[in-house]
């Protein structure tokens, strides 16, 4: 009777801690509850190693990410798989066994908040491997390095470097790669690099070779609004919550940790900051402008008049262009390729993904939107095992399907 009592004790207890109340148009929501409540109880007990001074809470994380997740590169029938380097910068390569000559080529970059992840997790490694053989398509999937060790702009330095080789004559002669049919791509994170990479070498007149396409996968673009419609309406929502996302801009630049709740509050994007405010910075991701009606009219912008100074003081690169690549002058967008932007409802970073299409379309830019009613962030590693849904299917098979009719 008494184990009896205790299980069912123990089965309330786990179910309380499982279960969150998700929004309705959620894509199968306990599948989404269950993975993100083994990620929260990593988290925390990341956060008490951390407290404790056991180790950085990255550090854990990373280890149990390794633990569970990454494979070895193993070819199969139809790809070639190896681990390499690409400009000094470990990589994956994905090289179709067959096929024609020469190929095209995706440069990938992972996603992971700038600190977290590997090109040789079990997810990037599907993606990749699946995207080489449906597209017949050399891809690198590459592994910059990581915070709280790395911080900006080193992850930028490594994605730079690494794109600067793909397309050097070297490595497309060496791949059999077209250079006339190049993309770069990269989720979350990983968009972010791939979006500021795009930004940089569209706009290098002395970089002979350009990529012919740029594919977004739900990125992460600025720093100075964290009250979007989308932050506003989905900060609880998993796998990404509003102050996880505030947490890794912080750990990316380099900044201290009790900056978060000026962050959080706007302090640091304050309309008396004349870098930032209304006619600065800020005016780059106006969404009241940039964003459908139908997603900002519920919503009310929140600018305080007067913020803290010492926050962009402290941390200057929340105004580079090079970590926020949203803030990009309107030439620099004109000169980037042709832009494929995913986007999900249920996702903090919607509206960066939405704004950075619109201000592409404004600049000229052919941009196609791919946006996710029932999505949510991440939710394109949902589409191999072991945990599988309808929108991560959907949402992979698009995107290669996409990239298969544009490059």
């Amino acid at each position: 009777m008494r184990l009896r009592v205790a299980g069912a004790v123990l089965l309330a207890a786990a179910s309380y801690y499982v279960y969150l109340p998700l929004p309705s148009g959620v894509s199968e929501p306990w599948k989404l509850m269950l993975l993100d409540a083994l990620i929260r109880g990593f988290m925390q007990t990341s956060d008490v190693a951390h407290a404790l001074g056991v180790c950085h809470r990255v550090h854990l994380l990373n280890w149990v990410v390794s633990w569970v997740e990454e494979v070895e590169a193993r070819s199969c029938s139809a790809v070639h798989v190896s681990d390499s380097l690409l400009g000094g910068v470990p990589a994956r390569v994905f090289r179709p066994k067959a096929g024609r000559q020469p190929k095209r080529g995706v440069v990938y970059f992972h996603g992971g908040g700038w600190a977290l992840g590997s090109a040789r997790m079990r997810a990037y490694d599907s993606l990749c491997r699946k995207m080489a053989e449906d597209l017949d398509a050399v891809v690198m999937s590459v592994d910059y390095r990581l915070a709280p060790e790395a911080v900006f702009p080193d992850q930028y330095h490594d994605a730079l470097a690494a794109a600067r080789a793909f397309l050097s004559a070297p490595v497309l002669e060496r791949h059999g790669i077209d250079p006339e049919r190049l993309c770069v791509s990269g989720d979350s994170a990983g968009g972010n690099l791939a979006a500021a990479v795009a930004q940089e070498l569209g706009s290098d007149a002395a970089v002979p070779v350009k990529f012919k396409l740029q594919a977004l996968i739900y990125p992460v673009l600025q720093a100075l609004d964290f009250h979007t419609p989308s932050y506003q309406q989905n900060r609880a929502v998993p796998i990404l919550y509003r102050p996880v996302m505030a947490r890794f801009w912080l750990q990316y630049l380099g900044a201290d940790a009790s900056l978060e709740p000026l962050l959080l509050a706007n302090n640091h994007s304050a309309l008396d900051q004349p870098a930032v405010g209304a006619s600065g910075a800020r005016s780059k991701l106006d969404w009241t402008a940039l964003l459908p009606p139908e997603r900002a009219e519920r919503f009310r912008p929140v600018a305080r008049e007067t913020g803290s100074p010492r926050v962009v003081a402290a941390v200057p690169a929340l105004l580079d262009v090079r970590a926020a690549p949203l803030l990009a002058e309107p030439d620099v967008l004109a000169a980037g390729p042709r832009a494929y932007v995913m986007t999900c409802e249920f996702d903090v970073l919607r509206d960066d993904g939405l704004m950075y299409a619109r201000r592409l379309q404004d600049a000229g830019v052919p941009v196609t939107s791919d946006h996710y009613e029932d999505g949510f962030h991440g939710c394109m590693a949902f589409a191999f095992a072991p945990i599988r849904s309808s929108v991560g299917r959907r949402s992979a098979d698009n995107y290669i399907r996409w990239l298969d009719q544009n490059l």
